[in-house]
């Protein structure tokens, strides 16, 4: 078959107008940067705020927002429980430190991702003395959860690169 089809039947008005009313209030939604909720868990150290979850949209999958830490802040040791958790750089140097003692650490930048994976113990640190980090925060579920952990950080982490089958170490010869 082909050409166009015209689907109109004589009832179809009133159809139209009733997905257009769900659509109205059921479709996209944009949620202002200053309207965000700063009502969620938080740890030492840290502003989060929501700006999808299932409270504000009725997400069901994600929950997203922002935080920002102050110059030469850390968070509390944390994890996110079931959650899968991806941090965004905006503004500023993040550092990680992440493991049973905090042992292993990386740095982030503007433009970075980060992933971190459900149940990891970790840390946000603010890496700047003089400047506010500002990330977005992405996690797999409407709800937030944080769960604050008693940790006793290793005095001097290990540093770990991250590398894939497809980016080479910096320090390997092409």
């Amino acid at each position: 078959m082909s050409g166009s089809h015209d689907h109109t039947h004589p009832h179809d008005h009133d159809h139209h107008h009733h997905d257009d009313e769900r659509w109205k209030h059921d479709g996209v939604r944009v949620i202002p940067g200053s309207q965000l909720d700063p009502n969620v868990p938080s740890t030492a150290g840290m502003d989060r705020k929501a700006a999808i979850n299932f409270a504000r949209v009725g997400a069901q999958k994600l929950w997203a927002g922002t935080v920002s830490i102050k110059p030469d802040a850390k968070t509390g040791a944390h994890h996110h429980g079931h959650l899968e958790s991806i941090i965004y750089v905006v503004k500023g140097k993040a550092r990680m430190r992440w493991g049973e003692r905090l042992q292993f650490t990386a740095e982030a930048g503007p433009g970075d991702f980060i992933f971190v994976p459900p149940y990891v113990p970790h840390q946000e640190i603010n890496a700047s003395r003089d400047e506010v980090l500002e990330c977005v925060l992405v996690r797999s579920d409407g709800e937030a959860v944080a769960i604050n952990l008693d940790i006793e950080p290793v005095e001097k982490p290990e540093t770990v690169l991250w590398i894939d089958p497809v980016h080479r170490h910096p320090d390997e010869k092409k």
